[in-house]
């Protein structure tokens, strides 16, 4: 599996301009001082003008500098995220391989109580067939004797039966 992490996407707002609503109300003031001096001089103009250009300054530093913050308050989040991924993912790695060492002696312990049971009923089987074997073979022997007393039964009874002629 592959680590997977989170990337920040690089967004520049220098040049974008956001309103706020406090803003867009200074900027609405601004145009009707502005009307407003128009007739009175540019004297009086000139000087609020500068006092706004001040007041725009400070706000639009203000205003990087905030930014500047939340980007690096989300770049901190964004690598908080990414070592947390690789944390869990070195503890699935260590989870994984201590499974499969657990699995594996499962295994062999298994494996080793089956040729027990095998070698068990080997046994068993093995003294059957010994036993079995020297049954046929006493069966045998007795069929050959009975074989040897039936000829002999039969060698008598022609004997009895076929007697000479005197």
């Amino acid at each position: 599996m592959e680590r997977q992490g989170v990337d920040m996407p690089h967004v520049e707002c220098k040049d974008q301009q956001p309103q706020t609503l406090g803003e867009s109300k200074e900027r609405q003031q601004c145009e009707e001082s502005r009307e407003d001096e128009a007739g009175r001089g540019s004297a009086s103009a000139n000087r609020r003008l500068m006092m706004l250009e001040g007041k725009s300054v400070s706000y639009f530093s203000s205003l990087e500098s905030s930014i500047d913050i939340l980007k690096k308050r989300a770049q901190e989040l964004i690598e908080n995220i990414n070592e947390s991924r690789q944390k869990d993912h070195a503890l699935m790695t260590n989870f994984r391989d201590s499974l499969k060492i657990k699995v594996s002696d499962l295994t062999e312990k298994l494996e080793e109580r089956m040729y027990q049971i095998y070698n068990h009923h080997n046994k068993i089987i093995q003294d059957k067939l010994q036993e079995f074997t020297q049954k046929m073979t006493k069966i045998s022997n007795l069929e050959t004797e009975l074989k040897q007393v039936c000829h002999t039964v039969e060698t008598v009874y022609k004997d009895l039966c076929i007697q000479p002629e005197v």
